[in-house]
């Protein structure tokens, strides 16, 4: 490696992934060095420094590392390649391809380019010679797979540009020189497809972030109907292990209403991570019906990589979801799961010897969480586009315990907070999203609420309370019977808890692996609230508590069976009528 003009250091201290280094020159705090080991240059990045002493952390096993070695420092913070081709890859933290590693485990020290550099793509111009740009604008479109990839002018640069030339339509690598641009200096600046960013600074080429004023469409009752979180919005989901997260997630992946999806494993079980690896390729997109795959980058950790791969990995994927967002596209970011993410944080901090905070995590562990997700968000392009970025994350808290530091931290920023129950999986209650517990913020938002009656129902957001209230209704006499026994409370609790097992049963709960069911538009969850809610207002005649229970099982069942069913087909409608029948029966409404 050429050393001319870096600075270098020696290492005097390793504990684990953490190396001390004595310098002899300038570092910045997050720059990238390479530590020589054997035949092998480890990345590694500057976490702290004291005087002469750098503090880094080493992306890979440092087994054989000894004090003497040394190391180099690359004037430059870990950066990201962006550029067409990143669709459809499978990356680590560090944006190695790991397609390109031949063998089954990976080795230390080996690193791969994240783009296909021979390959050519079809380009059409979009700038003209004579046009004012600055960062972020956009030159030419590609085609990557079916999706309009924007050549842009590098997030890097400031201030304006005057285009000088643009290629013809054709096609071009990536390191091919695409277009020229002038600074006002009058100086020429050839430009590629490709350009870099550093991970852990957000890409800000845009105008400004106005508040979300459409809601993500998912296609899962229990998000879309109690729960909506806007475009470009933030979420998550805490859940004990075995409640249903990672099904979730695959779900609205597969579903949700975005042009890019991006998969981040930041710390999973291998068996979790291969899942990913082997059920998205087969996947069919809903909207395409393609491969979801096409439209999916994933970037994975495992649990046992170095704790440092592991915190870089969302990283990574937060820059590359902003990277489409400015290219005017909708981009929805899972990660899975940012515990990981944090216990790698209070490992490092441990290794610092710095100050612990609460379950020794770092002190500032919510202002770190709370920082990460303001990188999400809807914004407007200076071209007068608009993109997003809304993020979903799963958080695990050991024995399912939601008042961990995680999980606090968390609820702090994220918007959106979806709580698994261990009692709703135990029951088979999917997905287990607790409708209690959990709350959406967005729906308190002027724009969400006026779009939201606009779109949906102008009735809307007040159902959504309504139907709230009689679930908490229902559990509160769940509560009493079973203190009191079936005939020890009046026949109204039961009526109450049976109403709340409708929506439960109908609303909530979801089959996530039927094609029809899995995946339920608005319009038609507006029909279903309202008809439940529409039974739920009705007063029943019943001469005992036994009578209550068989009537609406036929109920939920008919319901059920409807959910299955196309929408407004047939066999659809014959159960909205097989229903309506079986109101008659016990409805003090109808003429007898």
């Amino acid at each position: 490696m050429d050393k001319i003009n870096y600075t270098t250091g020696k290492v005097v201290g390793v504990i684990s992934n953490l190396v001390t280094v004595k310098v002899d020159g300038p570092v910045s705090q997050n720059e990238i060095c390479y530590v020589k080991i054997d035949e092998s240059e480890l990345m590694a990045e500057v976490i702290k420094i004291i005087g002469d002493i750098a503090y880094i952390q080493v992306f890979e096993s440092t087994r054989g590392l000894k004090v003497g070695t040394e190391v180099v420092f690359m004037q430059h913070m870990l950066e990201v390649t962006l550029g067409p081709g990143i669709l459809s890859k499978n990356y680590d933290g560090l944006q190695n391809d790991l397609d390109k590693m031949d063998e089954t485990f990976l080795k230390r020290g080996e690193y791969t380019f994240p783009l296909d550099e021979e390959k050519k793509w079809e380009l059409q111009p979009i700038a003209k010679p004579g046009d004012t740009v600055v960062a972020g604008s956009w030159l030419a479109n590609v085609k990557e797979n079916w999706i309009d990839h924007k050549i842009m002018v590098p997030f890097t640069f400031e201030g304006e540009y005057v285009v000088k030339e643009v290629v013809p339509a054709g096609e071009y690598t990536i390191k091919d020189n695409i277009a020229t641009i002038v600074d006002p200096r009058g100086h020429s600046i050839p430009l590629t497809m490709m350009q870099k960013w550093a991970i852990k600074k957000p890409i800000k080429a845009y105008k400004d972030k106005p508040m979300p004023s459409t809601i993500l469409k998912t296609g899962v009752r229990i998000f879309d109907t109690m729960f909506p979180i806007a475009e470009g919005g933030t979420g998550f989901i805490p859940g004990p292990f075995g409640s249903g997260k990672t099904v979730l997630q695959h779900a609205i992946a597969k579903q949700a209403d975005a042009d890019i999806i991006i998969m981040t494993a930041c710390g999973e079980r291998a068996n979790e991570v291969v899942e990913i690896f082997t059920e998205f390729p087969k996947l069919v997109d809903p909207r395409t019906g393609r491969t979801l795959n096409e439209r999916t980058t994933i970037i994975c950790n495992t649990s046992n990589m170095p704790v440092a791969a592991r915190e870089a990995s969302v990283y990574t994927g937060m820059t590359i979801a902003e990277y489409y967002r400015s290219m005017g596209l909708k981009v929805l970011l899972l990660a899975d799961s940012t515990s990981r993410w944090a216990q790698a944080l209070r490992e490092m901090s441990n290794r610092l010897e710095e100050l612990p905070g609460q379950d020794a995590f770092p002190v500032d562990l919510s202002s770190i969480i709370s920082n990460f997700y303001a990188r999400a968000g809807f914004v407007n392009l200076p071209n007068g586009a608009s993109g997003s970025v809304t993020f979903l994350g799963t958080v695990s808290p050991a024995g399912g315990n939601l008042k961990e530091p995680v999980t606090e931290s968390t609820k702090k920023v994220a918007r959106c907070f979806y709580a698994l129950s261990q009692d709703r999986a135990d029951k088979k209650r999917y997905p287990a999203v607790d409708p209690i517990d959990s709350y959406s913020k967005y729906l308190e938002y002027d724009q969400v609420k006026d779009f939201l009656a606009k779109e949906v129902s102008p009735h809307w957001v007040s159902e959504i309370a309504r139907s709230k209230n009689i679930i908490l209704r229902g559990r509160e006499a769940q509560e009493q019977i079973n203190i009191l026994g079936d005939d020890g409370v009046p026949l109204d609790y039961h009526l109450r808890f049976w109403k709340s097992e409708l929506i439960d049963f109908v609303v909530l709960q979801q089959d996530a692996f039927d094609k029809i069911d899995g995946n339920t538009p608005l319009e038609r969850q507006n029909f279903l609230l309202t008809f439940v809610l529409k039974i739920c207002d009705s007063d029943f005649e019943f001469e005992s508590f036994e009578e209550v229970n068989p009537y609406f099982k036929r109920i939920i069942n008919a319901f059920k069976q409807m959910n299955y069913s196309e929408y407004q087909s047939e066999n659809f409608n014959k159960y909205v009528t097989e229903i309506e029948h079986i109101l008659k029966e016990r409805s003090m409404k109808h003429d007898d």
